[in-house]
């Protein structure tokens, strides 16, 4: 009996630490990303599809979208990383993380499966979470 609750509490431990460390990734992630929509430190791929060499025109036409896109990004990654915060960090980021999959379904393919593995991940953390959302919708 005492070594059947050891062998839980262990993997419990360890099923909780594998969660830090995708949530600790994931944030980063956000993070760097929006980042760099403000310091323009990460190279453009030289072998970019055309139409998303047009779709990245276009947003940086407007001039005030790639900033609220970078600060959503940033916001959305920090509060994801800690447990108290996930499940406001999940919602602030999935509008990002939709566009994020949109553009790779329709410009972008080779990003295709990166962006469904973050889809995966956000939808875990909102699915882990769902009772802190119950009470919005009562």
């Amino acid at each position: 009996m005492v070594t059947r609750r050891l062998c839980t509490a262990y993997q419990s431990g360890k099923r909780q630490a594998a969660l830090f460390v995708v949530s600790l990734l994931f944030g980063l992630m956000f993070i760097n990303t929006g980042l760099n929509k403000f310091l323009n430190y990460m190279p453009v791929p030289k072998d970019m599809p055309e139409s998303m060499m047009k779709v990245m025109t276009a947003f940086m036409q407007v001039s005030w979208l790639m900033p609220l896109v970078g600060t959503i990004e940033i916001v959305g990654g920090a509060l994801f990383i800690f447990k108290k915060t996930r499940a406001l960090g999940a919602i602030v980021i999935l509008p990002v993380i939709v566009g994020v999959l949109l553009t790779n379904i329709f410009n972008a393919p080779s990003g295709l499966p990166i962006a469904l593995v973050m889809l995966l991940i956000n939808l875990w953390a909102i699915i882990d979470n769902k009772d802190k959302y119950l009470h919005l919708i009562e």
